[in-house]
């Protein structure tokens, strides 16, 4: 699952701060319940391969197919939104991704599945972009790192809603069913928040004299060829994070239940460390980068923490919950920095090309990585009685971390030298170290 990007718009003239909270509140809260869609997947995954006959490629597919259709969201360039404007397109996107969360619950089908899941693609990205710039155009100038880890706070509460859901929901697990269910019902909470969004957008029109977010993420082609050594640094940063992370919560649960003998709620509990870490350190991590600067550094940092996890968990060599916190806390880190200094190297024209390139490239990466571990797993036949058999899936994602930390150096280097952007030096209200 993505997580949200910033954008930029501008924000005069301003309504009070109580009502640029409220606005995050409710649009945060359409977050949350798209995650808890995406998520609810992980905590079947094992239900889904004894009472269905999946393989774990097929799970890995249900993820894959998700970010294949974001690329081709990404890739026909936001023209919806141009078209009908932000808010408009904002409820539309939400109405696709309840029915998406619907679909998924009504059929155990695998083709029906990977429709309701490729539809969850079509409707999240393009609903995460005009999030984003709205987000953009409320707390541009203020508070723009602590609004954006409070908007992840809330999106992940929903990750860790549905990693929780074996515990407090424990009724629904009697067969893969009943937790799409419940996944169906929460998901009609994107639809209601976009609308209450909308309101609140309308009144602020007429109110404050706001007009539409600004421009949207999207691709321009020519602009590719535009952008620095430390951008394509950050985007290589992320794609080789993001990869690393989220195809391994695809797994994580049924990794736990097999590998590490865990009941499905405590499985459940340590995947669920990971969004609930970051839900409290993002904002935090957020204002110190706001108030030190040295985001290289803080990024090298996170992907230093994210090396040996993996393998630290195949080989049981620490008690699972030591690698669990050093992955909660890269987690947090890494897009708390990452994201926000985009908007430092790219200069605001093309801000929505750069996002979009990020985003495109990090789709792809988690696609493949999906489909890959899967495959992995199904190939050195992983499970309860051979739980040796997810060791070699460990190994590629303990690369992806290596290479996430090599990335964070050249970025860093990148950034003390002449061709700097203020990556290490800029801090709150734009004044530098």
């Amino acid at each position: 699952m993505t997580d949200p990007q910033i954008a930029a718009g501008p924000l005069t003239p301003q309504p009070s701060p109580i009502y640029r909270w409220v606005v995050l509140i409710v649009i945060s809260l359409a977050m949350f319940a798209n995650y808890y869609v995406y998520d609810s997947i992980a905590p079947i995954a094992d239900i889904l391969k004894s009472d269905l006959g999946f393989t774990d490629a097929n799970i890995g597919s249900l993820y894959s197919v998700y970010s294949i259709a974001a690329v081709i969201v990404l890739l026909l360039g936001g023209v919806i939104i141009d078209r009908y404007g932000t808010v408009k397109s904002t409820i539309f996107f939400a109405a696709v991704c309840t029915v998406a969360g619907i679909l998924n619950a009504v059929s155990s089908d695998l083709t029906v599945m990977l429709v309701a899941r490729f539809l969850l693609g079509l409707g999240s990205e393009p609903l995460i972009v005009a999030i984003t710039t709205a987000l953009a155009k409320w707390f541009k100038g203020k508070e723009l790192s602590f609004a954006f880890g409070i908007n992840l706070t809330i999106a992940r509460l929903g990750s860790v809603s549905a990693d929780w859901s074996p515990t407090w929901a424990g009724f629904a697990y009697k067969s893969w069913q009943g937790p799409l269910v419940v996944a169906a019902v929460i998901g009609l909470l994107v639809l209601i928040s976009a609308v209450v969004y909308g309101v609140l957008e309308k009144v602020a029109s007429r109110r404050f004299g706001l007009g539409e977010a600004g421009e949207t993420d999207k691709l321009v082609l020519s602009d590719l060829f535009r952008f620095s050594r430390s951008f394509w640094f950050v985007v290589l940063l992320c794609v080789t994070f993001y990869s690393a992370i989220f195809p391994f919560r695809s797994f994580a649960i049924k990794f736990f239940i097999e590998s590490w003998e865990l009941t499905r709620e405590a499985a459940g509990q340590y995947n669920s460390v990971l969004p609930l870490a970051a839900m409290f350190a993002t904002p935090l991590f957020g204002l110190l980068v706001d108030k030190l600067g040295k985001r290289a550094l803080f990024m090298a940092l996170g992907s230093f923490l994210l090396m040996p996890v993996y393998l630290m968990m195949a080989y049981h060599v620490a008690p699972l919950w030591v690698p669990i916190i050093m992955m909660g806390i890269a987690f947090s880190l890494i897009p708390a920095v990452m994201w926000p200094s985009v908007a430092y190297i790219v200069e605001e024209r093309r801000l929505g090309t750069a996002y979009a390139v990020m985003t495109l490239i990090q789709q792809i990466g988690v696609a493949g990585m999906n489909w890959t571990i899967g495959r992995s797993n199904d190939i050195f036949q992983a499970s309860a009685a051979n739980p040796g058999g997810y060791a070699p899936g460990m190994w590629v994602f303990s690369i992806l971390g290596f290479l996430a930390l090599a990335f964070a150096i050249m970025l860093r280097r990148e950034e003390t030298g002449p061709n700097a952007h203020g990556l290490e030096t800029i801090t709150a209200g734009g004044s530098k170290n």
